[in-house]
């Protein structure tokens, strides 16, 4: 069985994205992956498409989604740290990352934001795979 898992952020167009990349890659045996924003901007920024390319992930065709676009009932919610405005959806497990967008910022930033959720990503993995989640 497969968990559903979501990555939630406001605009879903850097953070949310860059971890729906690297789980796809990563976990895509144990789980089905969506990505979502509560206010989906118009499409996924140059500079996380960039980022992810640059560790052979191509998230070139991804879109940002609005929370009606994944399934409502969740394993798993990631939000990115969007404060107040991260949505409540029913899950089993949640976690908030913390992380500020890198939205107008340089690349180096996407670079910096890009390192931290691949390594929350796998650590992520590791839990759902040693059954911790």
């Amino acid at each position: 069985m497969k968990y559903k898992v979501a990555f939630v952020c406001i605009g879903n167009s850097c953070r949310s994205q860059m971890a729906e990349g690297f789980a796809r890659a990563y976990g895509s045996d144990v789980l089905d992956v969506y990505s979502a924003g509560t206010d989906p901007a118009d499409a996924v920024k140059e500079n996380a498409v960039k980022a992810m390319e640059e560790v052979g992930i191509d998230i070139s065709d991804h879109q940002p989604k609005l929370l009606e676009d994944i399934p409502s009932e969740l394993d798993i919610l990631i939000t990115m740290g969007c404060g107040v405005e991260c949505p409540y959806l029913p899950c089993k497990f949640r976690e908030d990352w913390g992380l500020e967008d890198p939205a107008g910022k340089a690349i180096e930033v996407f670079r910096a934001t890009r390192e931290i959720i691949n390594g929350k990503v796998k650590t992520l993995i590791k839990k759902v795979r040693n059954g911790e989640i």
